[in-house]
């Protein structure tokens, strides 16, 4: 689902309201758990964590005008996503998080090459999201994405 929000609290506002709850948290435990170097913001008509111009000036090489996408937090039709592409980018998170979600979750894991799909609204592991959006800084970012992505 598709939302014309001008900035995250407003995209929060025009959520149903059994979603508002789970994306606050998830979008609080992102937040708390983000290197320096990344900002929040609106990315693609969802909530967007991302390298800011200042820090890389160069922006997303599809739309330089972009900034560097990092992470998305979204209200689909049917579940909530976190996109993270540090997990498409480095297999080694991807491998980490696919061994530890059982773990923190009783559901099976729903996971497409960045996203991650949430059905079960009150089986989230939050904790373990906020691991993943700490494994990787800005600095580790841009890197990887100049040398694997960027080309």
């Amino acid at each position: 689902m598709q939302y014309k929000a001008s900035s995250p609290d407003d995209y929060i506002s025009q959520l149903p309201e059994d979603r508002q709850e789970p994306i606050k948290k998830l979008r609080e435990i992102i937040n708390k758990n983000l290197s320096k170097g990344f900002e929040e913001g609106m990315l693609y008509n969802m909530l967007g964590f991302y390298v800011p111009h200042s820090v890389y000036p160069d922006g997303y090489d599809c739309n330089p005008k972009t900034p560097l996408p990092f992470m998305n937090l979204a209200s689909q039709k049917n579940f909530i996503a976190v996109y993270h592409m540090g997990m498409y980018a480095k297999k080694e998170i991807l491998d980490w998080f696919t061994s530890e979600y059982s773990k923190h979750c009783k559901y099976k894991l729903d996971i497409g090459k960045s996203c991650i799909r949430f059905k079960k609204m009150n089986d989230i592991p939050y904790k373990l999201i906020g691991e993943l959006t700490a494994k990787m800084s800005s600095k580790e970012w841009i890197n990887i994405y100049e040398t694997n992505i960027k080309k």
